[in-house]
């Protein structure tokens, strides 16, 4: 009994140790695969924004964990910001935050399919940057300042952590027209993860891709022009560690580009141009013909039967009674339609695609009604008070702009605010004021008004052209001359026989030397052989006249400071004289001041 009772025992306690290690073992997997979900999970807990200076906005947004890689893209209409942040779930306490600061609106947060999409909402478009701090994502939004069309500048957060262990290339680089007349230009990467920021300048399209390397063979000069789109050339090189493409397009055009995996897309396609309508031309009708041959049938009758030809939902009055006798042949419905209501004195509104018919004058009725019901209900309505940063203009420049009051108002109190009239853009109950220390606008009106002027001045208050307005004060002498001068002269003598020939430069000299031959011989004395000497006789010979009276030319320079140089050559019977001169003045300048002053465009200044 006892074997047998322990070999019974023993199997069954073996097996239900073996139960019991499976069933730990599967406890174990259990709880660790969800942990692992809970560590896959994030959970974004809070959002908060702090104005910076210049009309930025830094918003964060607190997560339980680093967020791996968020992915973020933009919109121009409406200017948007979205933030993916994938595996991760919402815990704000609040989906909506107003802001209503620089070009930031709002900032929304959702979450579907395991992820969470945080929006900013702005005025216009505007440039951000994105930083990583802990769990925190910081994203700082700038004022939108950029250009006309320019889209929203990506700067990678903290590539370096991860992008570093594998680089990004470029690896090709393709142009396709669409079916359009659009042109494509593709970018394919080696994997995803790559950032590009595109900006417009007129006829230019700049694409800069900050973390993807360009190949040698990919950095070249593009011509599409046999394409027939928009875009002409399409050059790409080398910027720093990344790339830099140059796209230009003949305009008008307009530009879409977005970001799909590991290749990013431009396409330029031709702008439509918007036909101007005539508001006293003739309307175009566009339905579906149909023929209507009736004798004295109710008018509500005739509107069913277009209703149901057009499709559409229509709602005729109660008030609207009345026969009339049709006959249309092969008139489109919504003509039809129209020669209905004037015959009968009806009208029509349109409300999605519900058609709403009655009386001319019930409808204009009805619509009085609303906008004095409108009218009484702002007045009632309880007003909000708004402080506005203005960032480039003047605060009283907009306080005056909204209340078109601009040379009427006056300063008062210590801020130097002003209660001005009710006129311009405010309500009844509006008020506008500002403070010029701060440069801040004050407004005091209806939700709507305040709305509606927020979006304004976001849209007014941008830095304008400037201008430099540069003077130089000089003292100048204009008395540059440069001059050559030159004295040239010969004097000489001979014996011809028993006379003395005297010749010389110019005539004075000789008839000096002449009448000196002449006296020396009168007084006995004889003359030598060769220049007019008399070595044997009595005297000295004759006595050779000055340089001033011997020259055959005399142009010297009129220069006194000129320098010169003289050249005399003696020989048996003559005597050379040379002499050249040479001057040259220049006149010197002074600057006694450059006095300059920048002013904003159509603004006074004064220097």
């Amino acid at each position: 009994m006892n074997g047998t009772a322990a070999n019974f025992k023993g199997p069954d306690f073996q097996g239900r140790g073996a139960i019991s290690r499976a069933g730990a073992l599967f406890t174990l997997m259990v709880a660790m695969l969800f942990a692992a979900q809970l560590h896959a999970q994030n959970t974004l807990q809070d959002i908060s924004y702090q104005p910076l200076p210049g009309g930025k906005v830094q918003v964060t947004l607190k997560l339980a964990a680093p967020a791996v890689e968020p992915r973020i893209f933009t919109t121009e209409t409406p200017p948007r910001i979205a933030i993916d942040i994938a595996d991760t779930h919402s815990a704000v306490p609040q989906r909506h935050i107003d802001v209503n600061n620089g070009a930031t609106s709002a900032i929304n947060a959702v979450e579907a399919a395991g992820r969470t999409r945080v929006v900013i909402d702005l005025f216009r478009p505007a440039t951000y940057e994105t930083r990583s701090e802990g769990n925190n994502l910081v994203v700082t939004v700038g004022g939108g300042v950029t250009a006309t069309a320019a889209s929203a500048s990506v700067v990678a957060m903290d590539q370096t952590k991860t992008v570093g262990a594998a680089t990004v290339e470029i690896s090709n680089i393709d142009f396709h027209r669409g079916k359009n007349g659009e042109g494509r230009i593709i970018v394919s990467f080696s994997r995803e993860g790559a950032s590009a920021d595109l900006k417009r300048n007129g006829d230019h399209i700049a694409l800069d891709i900050y973390n993807a390397k360009l190949p040698t063979q990919l950095a070249q000069r593009l011509d599409v022009l046999d394409f027939a789109t928009p875009v002409q050339f399409v050059e790409t090189r080398t910027k720093g560690s990344g790339a830099h493409m140059d796209i230009t397009a003949k305009a008008p055009f307009e530009q879409l580009a977005y970001q799909s995996g590991n290749q990013y897309v431009v396409e330029i396609a031709p702008a439509k141009v918007k036909e101007k309508k005539d508001p006293n031309a003739p309307p175009v009708y566009s339905g579906n013909r149909v023929t209507f041959n009736m004798q004295d049938i109710p008018a509500r009758t005739v509107l069913q039967l277009i209703a149901d030809m057009s499709e559409l939902n229509i709602v005729v009055a109660d008030s609207v009674t009345g026969n009339v006798t049709l006959r249309l042949v092969n008139v489109p419905w919504d003509q039809a339609l129209d020669l209905v209501l004037q015959a009968k004195g009806l009208d029509k509104r349109l409300n999605g695609n519900v058609m709403w018919v009655a009386p001319q004058k019930e409808i204009s009725d009805r619509e009085l009604a609303i906008a004095d019901a409108k009218q009484k209900l702002s007045e009632v309505v309880e007003t909000v008070t708004e402080l506005i940063p203005i960032n480039y203009g003047k605060a009283k420049d907009f306080a005056d702009l909204l209340t078109q009051r601009a040379k009427q108002s006056n300063t008062a109190g210590a801020t130097g605010g002003t209660n001005l009239a009710n006129t311009g853009f405010l309500s009844n109950r509006g008020r506008a004021t500002y403070d010029e220390r701060t440069n801040t606008l004050l407004i005091a009106d209806t939700p709507d008004k305040v709305r509606i002027i927020r979006e304004l001045v976001a849209r007014l208050d941008r830095p304008v052209q400037q201008v430099l307005i540069e003077s130089r004060v000089v003292v100048a002498t204009d008395n540059f001359a440069r001059e050559i001068g030159a004295k040239f002269g010969i004097s000489g003598g001979f014996q011809s026989g028993s006379n003395t020939v005297a010749t010389s430069g110019t005539l004075g000299a000789a008839d000096q030397m002449s009448n000196i031959a002449l006296n020396n011989r009168l007084n006995g004395r004889t003359a030598g052989s060769g220049l007019l000497s008399s070595p044997g006789g009595i005297g000295g010979g004759i006595g050779v006249p000055g340089l001033g009276n011997s020259l055959n030319v005399s142009l010297p320079a009129t220069n006194t400071t000129a320098g010169s140089i003289g050249l005399s050559i003696l020989g048996a019977d003559y005597l050379l004289d040379l002499e050249l001169s040479a001057g040259q003045t220049e006149g010197r300048s002074e600057l006694i001041s450059s006095p300059r002053v920048i002013t904003a465009n159509q603004q006074e200044a004064d220097i």
